[in-house]
């Protein structure tokens, strides 16, 4: 089943700077290896070697279970900042 995946700015190398891409998958972790079958830069990029997403980086859908026509976002986490000057 289809679905959506918005790829961020800094993973775009890997699909050739596309920045929405079709994937296939009932679950998160099936659109992801899809993902990686099709796009092989992004391998390590998203997910380490144990096919875990990295800490840095957060997965949104819009659901539980992926459906056709969902949109899956994959964003890295943005740190930076300090505190705040009274």
């Amino acid at each position: 089943m289809p679905v959506s995946v918005y790829v961020p700015t800094p993973f775009r190398r890997a699909t050739g700077g596309q920045a929405r891409v079709e994937a296939d998958g009932a679950d998160i972790q099936a659109v992801l290896d899809g993902l990686d079958q099709r796009f092989e830069g992004l391998r390590g990029l998203v997910r380490n070697e144990q096919g875990q997403v990295h800490h840095h980086v957060n997965v949104y859908v819009n659901g539980e279970e992926v459906k056709a026509g969902d949109e899956v976002s994959i964003i890295p986490a943005l740190a930076g900042g300090g505190p705040g000057r009274p």
